[in-house]
């Protein structure tokens, strides 16, 4: 199986992307990025594009595409938050549907998408697109997250979130087992997912949970 995989730099792209290379299943991953990753593996190839809204590119067609890319919405208006939200998943996506219209497309959104939140909302409307462009499109509700190898991620405030209550998060998990997924299980659900499909299209953390178990 041949992946595409945005945002491997981040906190949930670096889980993805080591848990790709761990499994068999997976034969290449292109990795589309504004800055390598310093991954030197026999299946990583890297596609470096500065400037990420530029989506003319030739493709061959690949057979998924785990989309881990995401900014925070704090200190963001809706029009730069929709442009970094809405347009460059929606570009990217439209891309690699003429590609390959039957490809599984997996977004990485967050748990609350669809609410009265602004980023929520943009996050809605970046969903029901994705699930009216792929019949085989799965949406990733992502909440609490353990990271279980040293996954970093880009935002400081996310950062220092961790910093602080990192230590909580196994006592969160063993009280609200659904509530917190580790980037072990998430990158195993990603996986699972590209190659079996999903009973459903929307997931959230619980069901993320169950698909990366061992």
């Amino acid at each position: 199986m041949n992946i595409i995989l945005f945002g491997a730099t981040g906190m949930v792209g670096q889980a993805v992307l080591r848990e790709c290379l761990r499994d068999d299943a997976i034969d290449r991953v292109l990795v589309i990025s504004r800055k390598p990753t310093g991954v030197i593996h026999p299946k990583v190839r890297e596609l470096i594009r500065e400037d990420l809204f530029d989506f003319n590119v030739d493709l061959e067609p690949y057979d998924a595409c785990f989309f881990c890319l995401g900014v925070s919405a704090a200190g963001m208006s809706e029009a730069d938050y929709t442009r970094m939200t809405y347009d460059l998943t929606i570009g990217w996506a439209n891309t690699l549907a003429r590609v390959n219209p039957n490809m599984t497309f997996i977004y990485v959104s967050g748990a609350g998408t669809g609410g009265k939140a602004m980023w929520a909302q943009v996050k809605g409307r970046t969903e029901n697109a994705l699930l009216a462009l792929f019949p085989n499109a799965y949406m990733f509700r992502l909440a609490m997250m353990r990271p279980m190898n040293r996954e970093v991620s880009k935002t400081r405030w996310t950062r220092l979130s961790y910093a602080i209550f990192g230590p909580l998060i196994p006592l969160i998990r063993a009280l609200a087992p659904g509530a917190v997924i580790t980037t072990e299980e998430l990158g195993r659900a990603m996986i699972r997912v590209a190659r079996e499909g999903a009973p459903k299209r929307v997931l959230e953390n619980r069901d993320l949970r169950a698909l990366g178990a061992a």
